[in-house]
């Protein structure tokens, strides 16, 4: 670099559509798109606190790199020269990838994620790691070791987890995407919360290999984005079969941008009647309510509709989830248990009480429950649509169960009610923004399809963004 790069804060504002399809069309660079996300990140993460490493000077070579392709007119790909962010869980060979602990805090992988690969054959730029909860295992956003994250609407207030960087600098402005992951409401959750779209694809719809796991039978990997239309894009790139990691899905992956039209006429919405509304706050309900408005106003219908056996399938889920944490984490229990925040060492010694026997159960009875969902719901609508959370935000203080503050247990747990079924059930489920409650801070809801329809719950979302604006809006810090 032979002078200092000017950043341009304008281009922050873009989508990351707009901005891909503006390098794409040399109307920007790499470098300045690049340069705009470092200077961001500088001016207002100090109070966001969403980093916790960052590789300017590489990123800022590497879009110097793209901005040569481009001049000899060559793109690598539909993100050339747009600068992302990871949750820190994503491997990179010869990078940091803390995973937000304590016992990864020095480890740099030799290898590099299937996802950050097929990100970065599209021409996208790594700018570096984003604060998470530690080892993706709580829906809040505090991280004893790193610093909790803040959100950037009102600082006092939870991000959502465990992606919680991933939802603030997406909403911040900071960069145009980020990855998340979901395994029990991971990306939805800090989507809603933060005012961005997230969404969890169908279980094994996107590559797992090189990905510091949670549970086996229930993470997703995902991006977190300003609109709809952006995780289309960014689905695109990082869906399909990948040899690297067997239980990833053979099935084609379509162009989902390309249902994005947004024509929902005769399109039926199911609304359940159970469970998902149970003692919702009246400014979440009338957010929702809102929400249904809009897509009923562009011709779809809502339908009330039953979803079955959800005792079981929130029971199951639980011990899915637990028995196979646990058993990720059992060396380092034995090992390093001092090493883990207070909330996350009993949540983990917990679980080891789940006899085997009862974690059997909850994989066996796992297809007969989607197919119970698919014969009452899905032959009825096409998609279902519930709030990402009941309640209004919480704040960091509320909820915060290491400090022993009184009723942090139940608002904690409270967060991932609604989002934790769809990943026992595996489908794919999209968290839109669509309000703000009383205290300034984002609501959301979500939009479930069958198994791999991604394109069809992101039709839906898409619409929605067409006829409101509140995935345009940014927090002032």
């Amino acid at each position: 670099m032979n002078a200092p790069i000017k950043s341009d804060n304008t281009l922050t504002d873009l989508t990351l559509v707009e901005a891909a399809d503006r390098v794409a069309k040399g109307e920007t660079t790499a470098v300045a798109l690049t340069a705009a996300a470092i200077a961001a990140f500088k001016a207002g993460d100090g109070k966001v606190n969403s980093l916790i490493w960052m590789d300017d000077a590489g990123a800022l070579e590497t879009a110097e790199a793209l901005d040569k392709l481009r001049a000899a007119g060559r793109l690598s790909g539909p993100l050339h020269g747009v600068p992302l962010a990871h949750k820190d869980m994503y491997y990179q060979a010869g990078k940091p990838c803390t995973c937000g602990s304590l016992i990864r805090k020095d480890f740099k992988p030799d290898y590099t994620a299937t996802v950050i690969d097929r990100l970065h054959g599209a021409g996208s730029i790594t700018l570096g790691g984003l604060n998470m909860a530690e080892f993706a295992q709580n829906p809040s956003g505090h991280n004893r070791h790193f610093g909790h994250c803040h959100n950037p609407w009102s600082l006092d207030y939870c991000t959502g987890g465990s992606s919680s960087g991933s939802g603030a600098a997406v909403a911040a402005r900071f960069v145009y995407a980020a990855l998340g992951s979901d395994t029990g409401g991971s990306i939805r959750l800090p989507a809603s919360i933060c005012g961005v779209t997230g969404i969890k694809g169908t279980q094994t719809r996107v590559s797992r290999h090189g990905v510091m796991p949670l549970s086996f039978s229930a993470d997703n990997v995902g991006p977190l984005a300003r609109t709809a239309r952006d995780c289309a894009r960014l689905m695109t790139v990082i869906s399909g079969h990948d040899p690297k990691d067997p239980t990833s899905a053979a099935e084609p992956v379509p162009d989902y941008e390309a249902y994005l039209d947004g024509d929902v006429k005769g399109l039926r919405i199911g609304v359940p009647t159970n469970y998902f509304f149970d003692d919702v706050d009246p400014e979440i309900g009338a957010a929702f309510e809102a929400a249904m408005a809009v897509l009923k106003a562009r011709g779809a219908e809502i339908v009330p509709v039953t979803i079955p056996h959800m005792d079981a399938i929130t029971t199951y889920g639980a011990i899915v989830s637990r028995s196979e944490g646990a058993t990720i984490h059992a060396q380092w229990m034995r090992e390093r248990a001092g090493d883990y925040a207070v909330h996350l060492n009993a949540r983990l010694y917990g679980s080891y009480g789940i006899p085997a026997v009862y974690y059997v159960e909850a994989l066996a009875r796992r297809g007969a429950l989607l197919k119970a969902v698919a014969a009452e719901v899905f032959s009825k609508v096409q998609v279902f649509a519930t709030p990402t959370l009941r309640w209004k935000v919480p704040t960091l203080a509320e909820t915060d169960i290491d400090a022993g503050t009184p009723g942090a247990i139940e608002k904690f747990n409270a967060i991932s009610i609604n989002t934790r079924p769809m990943n026992y059930l595996g489908l794919p489920s999209v968290s839109v923004p669509c309000g703000f409650d009383s205290n300034g801070v984002p609501i959301g809801f979500q939009i479930q399809g069958r198994p791999f329809a991604e394109g069809r719950v992101l039709k839906v979302a898409d619409a929605f963004q067409r006829d409101t604006d509140w995935h345009a809006r940014k927090p002032v810090l």
